[in-house]
């Protein structure tokens, strides 16, 4: 088998970055220091270019815009390399990863994404055991010769998961990352142990057709006790509004209030797409267990299944910005289009 040859692409976020020694806040540097403090690049047997973002971005900054770029960087070097490692902040990594799940139709190469929780020049440091492990991935291939991975992942610390199935649930730990209702694609420890069952393996997959168009004309409603009437209403009534991720108790079950009934079918009449999906970190949206969810669901809400929130959000800016129809943005809601939900 020929070398493999990974892109690395640079976006900015902890792992790029140095302390200002004179307010000794955290500032991206460029892409030159990183590879200085990562010597052990240099070991690995394959070959590696990079790709910087002109001016390196916290995560925080992260905007649809920039998801077009990074799938754009992807698709004009797609034919040219066996897999690709984006560096990325981890505030919106989950954010980042599921969005390009949906952007990169037909991915059958790795597309790996990770960051660390501490700067890489650090004396103690999570990111170069993440870049190393990334890169290494990148490069894996199956028992065919084709590459191991064939998705969006995130690469952090002890796990690699899946992309749009993974969520930030820790802003101190070295395992930021989860996947609560997916099994890990990998586990790291003195090696890389691959999980074959739980890897993607799109059926038939043709040529990789790019799509950058987000519709950000979307809004979560986050329930909670004593949300007033005023406050719905006000979300509900934002110009423009075409989606919305109703992040719902429990099994996906909300207030029974005649008002919050009537609010929400009033939105899903004027052509509004309302998603159920459970604030709960693990688990899934079951419209019929309780009287309460069954009333959500009877409405028009459509069931989000186990899908996270970061998928959810992501996944209707996509389709919308497909320039999907209402009805056909709720019949793909509801289904699996990148392993996303279980459905």
């Amino acid at each position: 088998m020929t070398r493999s040859k990974i892109l690395m692409i640079y976006t900015g976020g902890t792992i790029g970055m140095i302390e200002n020694p004179e307010t000794r806040a955290l500032e991206p540097f460029d892409f030159s220091h990183l590879l200085q403090n990562v010597p052990k690049i240099r070991m690995l047997d394959f070959d590696i270019d990079h790709y910087e973002f002109p001016k390196p971005l916290d995560s925080s900054d992260i905007h649809p815009q920039h998801w077009g770029e990074l799938a754009r960087v992807i698709e004009r070097n797609y034919n040219d390399y066996d897999g690709f490692v984006v560096l990325h902040g981890t505030d919106t990594m989950a954010f980042t990863a599921s969005a390009l799940s949906y952007m990169l139709e037909n991915l059958n190469k790795p597309v790996i994404i990770t960051g660390s929780q501490l700067p890489i020049g650090e004396v103690r440091t999570d990111g170069e055991e993440n870049l190393i492990t990334a890169l290494q991935i990148a490069a894996s291939r199956d028992e065919d010769g084709g590459p191991m991975v064939r998705e969006v992942a995130i690469l952090f610390a002890n796990d690699l998961l899946r992309g749009n199935r993974s969520t930030k649930f820790s802003s101190d730990n070295f395992n930021a990352f989860t996947t609560n209702n997916y099994r890990n694609l990998a586990s790291i420890g003195l090696g890389i142990t691959f999980h074959p069952d739980s890897l993607w393996r799109p059926e038939n997959p043709g040529e990789l057709k790019v799509h950058t168009n987000m519709d950000c004309n979307v809004l979560y409603l986050d329930l909670f006790p004593g949300i007033s009437e005023s406050t719905v209403r006000h979300l509900l009534s934002t110009p423009n509004l075409k989606g919305v991720v109703l992040k719902t108790f429990g099994a996906g079950n909300g207030p029974t209030g005649e008002w919050f009934q009537s609010l929400l079918r009033q939105a899903i009449e004027r052509d509004i797409v309302v998603v159920n999906v459970t604030q709960c970190m693990s688990g899934s949206v079951m419209p019929g267990r309780y009287k309460t969810g069954k009333v959500i669901s009877d409405i028009g809400v459509v069931a989000g299944h186990d899908i996270t929130s970061e998928a959810a959000i992501t996944k209707l800016m996509y389709l919308f910005g497909r320039g999907l129809e209402p009805s056909e943005v709720r019949e793909a809601m509801s289904r699996s289009l990148r392993g996303e939900l279980s459905q």
